[in-house]
């Protein structure tokens, strides 16, 4: 891993990395939506090997819910990937992430997470925290399997947000 890479955060702290989000198509994988977003973006789930981070059990139906918020919506995807760090060298390939997910909380927050989530929950039994794993769950998520192209599977996106559509 690239030692000038941060993917280390601590939950709920601001998030940083990015000054715009950008949507990608998944049907066509070129199409693109981008924006510098007017609500505060709080980090989850930024895992890295060293630092501390609670485990425990999630609620009944969490991970499949974030799993499907995950087959919808492509945010932030990067051309490389970050290899998970937690994951013991050994014959098996570490799992890799190269997006990330934005999840509406209360009104002017959404919450940023990378993609590999979902990993860290079921295989380092990682634990959000109680306002993401609520967000997530009240996700509606078949209506946010339900948008088409050229809008994303996230309401807060303004009106003047940037399509590349050619």
């Amino acid at each position: 891993m690239d030692e000038d890479v941060r993917v280390f955060y601590e939950d709920l702290s601001e998030y940083d990395y990015m000054d715009d989000d950008t949507f990608t198509d998944q049907e066509s994988g070129f199409y693109g939506l981008w924006y510098r977003p007017v609500y505060t973006r709080l980090n989850v789930g930024w895992l890295e090997t060293g630092k501390p981070y609670p485990t425990g059990p999630v609620p009944d139906g969490f991970v499949e819910k974030l799993k499907a918020v995950q087959r919808v919506q492509w945010m932030n995807v990067c051309l490389g990937v970050h290899e998970c760090d937690l994951c013991p060298a050994g014959d098996e390939p570490a799992p890799e992430g190269n997006g990330e997910l934005r999840i509406p909380g209360d009104p002017g927050t959404a919450y940023a997470a990378p993609f590999l989530i979902t990993h860290y929950v079921t295989a380092h039994g990682y634990c959000p925290p109680q306002v993401f794993i609520d967000a997530v769950l009240a996700v509606d998520v078949d209506a946010w399997a339900s948008v088409r192209w050229p809008d994303v599977p996230f309401p807060w996106v303004p009106g003047d947000a940037e399509r590349m559509v050619e």
